[in-house]
């Protein structure tokens, strides 16, 4: 790794993204959904953040917003490299266009993210070209050469995608994701859609080109079981918020927000000996429309007060945890033990 870049590849600050909701005879906004809501986030380069959360908590809008595949609203999304930073919000399409090779994302579904009717060499090749990658022939040999560091035979580049299973679709994702040479990519939900044993095959691959290539990872699941061994950070998103986020041991040796707490109860474990209480979250996640003032998550959390109601708790950390242990409780230092009960 270069000594001399930032060890941030990518911090938001503030970032919002909010959907129109329109009414009446003139269509004029009379409200929005809040899918992202003043997130502050870094990720460091080189490493597998993780970021988790059930499902409409907003980690896929996040994603896309990072990669201006979705129009955020508000804060900012500052990209590091060896030419400084710069926000990528603020920026043109023109201006866009050469980060875009830096940013790459897998796309959950392999199945609706290649289009049937072209070849695989096909679908890659306008890109190739676009991103000045030689003539006709130095694109095949990129793309073969890309298919192989996949796991792939060289000639299955002329095939279409009806052709390929399931796992050797989301190995192609990922060869189009590495195509122009990315610094960071965003695995959104990369293996929900495959079998098990095919899951570990493709996150061992999605290990190793890190490892070869040196590349940064925001791995969106909601499957915290994956997070714990493939990660080396885990942010926990809460209805548009994170409200918790540390290294992965800390995570879930260290649990401190009663959201984590349920989410981790709730992981299936072989082991009885391990097997932990299950804590069901009553009601239903709030409309994104109109949260909850205060804290978020106080309608179906155990612990909360009438502070927890009234004002909303900043992510922070505690002064009895490691400072990089980020958590956005009133009451996590006067829970402490008793909230892991």
């Amino acid at each position: 790794m270069n000594d001399q870049l930032p060890e941030n590849i990518l911090e938001l600050r503030g970032l919002k993204t909010h959907y129109p909701i329109r009414g009446g005879v003139f269509r004029r906004t009379v409200d929005s959904i809040k899918a992202v809501d003043g997130v502050d986030l870094s990720v460091r380069r080189g490493e597998v953040l993780g970021l988790v959360g059930e499902s409409g908590c907003g980690k896929s809008t996040l994603g896309k917003s990072i990669l201006r595949l979705a129009l955020s609203t508000a804060g900012e999304i500052v990209f590091s490299s060896e030419n400084g930073e710069v926000d990528l919000r603020q920026l043109t399409r023109a201006e866009l266009f050469p980060y875009r090779r830096r940013l790459q994302i897998i796309f959950q579904d392999p199945h609706s993210s290649l289009n049937p009717a072209f070849t695989i060499f096909t679908a890659f090749d306008d890109v190739l070209k676009r991103y000045g990658y030689g003539d006709k022939e130095a694109r095949r040999a990129v793309l073969g050469d890309l298919f192989e560091a996949v796991n792939m035979p060289r000639h299955y580049i002329d095939r279409y995608p009806h052709e390929f299973s399931g796992g050797q679709r989301q190995r192609i994702g990922i060869a189009r994701a590495l195509a122009v040479d990315p610094e960071l990519i965003v695995c959104d939900e990369p293996v929900s859609a495959l079998d098990a044993s095919i899951q570990a095959q493709v996150l061992k691959l999605l290990q190793n080109l890190r490892q070869e290539r040196n590349l940064t990872y925001i791995f969106i699941t909601h499957d915290l079981s994956v997070t714990e061994y493939f990660c080396d950070r885990i942010a926990v998103m809460y209805l548009g918020k994170i409200v918790e986020i540390a290294k992965s041991e800390e995570i879930f040796g260290t649990t401190l927000h009663p959201y984590t707490q349920a989410l981790i109860s709730a992981i299936p474990v072989a082991d009885l000996d391990r097997k932990s209480k299950r804590i069901v979250l009553e009601g239903d996640v709030p409309s994104p429309v109109s949260p909850p003032s205060g804290c978020a998550f106080h309608p179906r959390c155990r612990f909360a007060t009438d502070i927890c109601r009234q004002q909303t708790p900043k992510l922070q950390p505690s002064k009895d945890y490691p400072k990089d242990h980020l958590v956005a409780c009133h009451r996590v230092e006067e829970l402490g033990v008793l909230g892991h009960a």
